[in-house]
């Protein structure tokens, strides 16, 4: 048995999943930490609608209010709440990295700047209470899905080693499992590519990208994580291709 099946972390293969047929709906998406708009700009070459963006800095603001006119800027993370804010199926966010990254001073989620994570989880939380509370339930509770990007530091940072990405994946699966509990890959490390899938209910599934094998002339990795919070489609969509009419919700 290898050491990530001890972990129980497994990557399954993708014929392991078994997809319903479900009508297809809008695709809406908020942007967290949205820079120049990178978010945004996939958002549109995939079918999916940016409807606010959330940014502090005034030049990036520029540049896309100028290539995004129709995104809402909705200011400081911070002083947002999500139950007031536009409801979206998708929320993304690369979190400032410079308290994870293996450049800096190595603070963890316990710094100020990388420490704005939890700000990603606690709007997500408020706008899917929200959406209940306006009595959507399943699948149609928004967002359903989150992204968050990030630099492999953060898989080795924290006290002790390795502690931060727990949390990252604890928070995001107590999103809706209040009490559950992630474990400590100590004295492992975490892997490069995992996923939690929890039967129909919730998944999760991270992966290390390279840009330099998407088309930029530079090595830069970069962790991507995407978490269903409806249903098993996380790793599908993390490690294989396919139509996008496969994982959508129902219609109300």
């Amino acid at each position: 048995m290898s050491n990530t099946e001890e972990r129980g972390i497994r990557i399954r293969n993708a014929e392991e999943i078994i997809l319903p047929a479900e009508p297809q709906q809008e695709l809406t998406m908020g942007s967290l930490f949205d820079g120049i708009g990178g978010f945004p700009l996939a958002a549109i070459r995939n079918g999916i609608k940016p409807l606010w963006a959330s940014e502090i800095e005034a030049f990036p603001i520029e540049v896309t209010k100028l290539r995004f006119p129709d995104m809402v800027h909705v200011g400081d993370i911070t002083k947002l709440n999500g139950a007031e804010l536009p409801p979206v199926t998708l929320v993304c966010g690369g979190s400032p990295c410079q308290d994870l990254s293996v450049a800096g001073a190595r603070a963890g989620l316990s710094g100020e700047r990388s420490g704005l994570f939890m700000e990603q989880v606690r709007i997500v939380k408020e706008m899917r209470a929200a959406d209940i509370a306006r009595g959507r339930f399943g699948v149609n509770v928004r967002p359903r899905w989150l992204c968050w990007e990030n630099v492999p530091g953060a898989f080795s940072s924290g006290t002790p080693k390795y502690e931060d990405f727990r949390i990252v994946l604890e928070e995001i699966v107590r999103i809706i499992l209040p009490d559950e509990c992630i474990p400590s890959p100590h004295p492992y490390g975490w892997p490069d590519a995992g996923e939690i899938v929890l039967g129909n209910t919730f998944s999760l599934a991270w992966r290390c990208l390279d840009a330099q094998y998407w088309g930029v002339a530079q090595r830069r990795k970069r962790i991507f994580l995407i978490a269903d919070f409806a249903g098993p489609f996380a790793p599908r969509i993390m490690f294989d291709d396919f139509s996008e009419d496969e994982f959508q919700g129902e219609e109300e």
